[in-house]
């Protein structure tokens, strides 16, 4: 539950004063996602259901997936996810803009840890997917508990059927769909450049463009309790 002082997702007016720096990583989200997939070994980092999927295709014996990496890929986003939660136990009486802004920084170090690992030894897939993977779900079992309708920050199937099932022409009202596409548009954008960074510059740049782009949105969370 968020602290009494913090602002509500769906605030008067549509106002919702996370969503800058939702909107940011979610667009680190698919510039993770094209650093793991297409550099680490057709592993996702980020979403879990393509993890799963990646298991089951590798257990059948497809080749070019690794049934290694994406176990190492989930057990560490499982961690992430359960540490994050121990975490927002503790810190269930502070505003959602503390509890994101702290979770962001941890993003931030657990990139910068891979970043320099990139750099200094880019053969150590398995390091590089528990670091990054340990990230995104300290990140994502925040999220999970901020609940800002329509922002998951890693998974856009819900946000896709929302715009689809909610749009005018299935009789709906569109609720949100600014909010729906800005975060498709934002995951997109952040996978064309992370695919672009690999092809050319291999881990490192696109990682520290990663974490580049975590710390701004740490920054970027408001500060003082009428923010949320």
């Amino acid at each position: 539950m968020n602290h009494p002082h913090s602002s509500a997702p769906g605030a008067p007016g549509g106002r919702e004063p996370l969503l800058p720096a939702l909107m940011t990583v979610t667009a680190v989200s698919g510039l993770i996602d094209a650093i793991s997939y297409l550099g680490l070994g057709h592993v996702f980092t980020a979403n879990m259901t393509g993890n799963v999927v990646i298991i089951g295709f590798a257990a059948a014996g497809v080749p070019g997936f690794s049934v290694l990496g994406s176990l190492v890929s989930l057990a560490a986003f499982l961690l992430g996810a359960g540490i994050a939660g121990r975490l927002g136990a503790v810190l269930s009486r502070r505003t959602s803009s503390y509890r994101l802004r702290r979770i962001l920084l941890l993003e931030v170090v657990l990139l910068t840890a891979a970043t320099a690992v990139a750099f200094a030894a880019s053969q150590a897939v398995h390091v590089l997917i528990a670091l990054i993977a340990l990230a995104m779900g300290l990140r994502n079992g925040t999220v999970r508990k901020l609940a800002v309708p329509d922002v998951t920050t890693t998974v856009l199937t819900l946000t896709l059927t929302g715009l689809a099932s909610d749009s005018t022409l299935a009789g709906g009202t569109n609720p949100r769909a600014g909010r729906r596409l800005a975060s498709v548009l934002a995951m997109l954008a952040g996978a064309f450049a992370g695919a672009l960074f690999v092809q050319h510059t291999g881990l490192g740049w696109p990682l520290l463009a990663s974490t580049c782009g975590t710390a701004a949105a740490a920054l970027a969370v408001p500060r003082g309790s009428s923010a949320g």
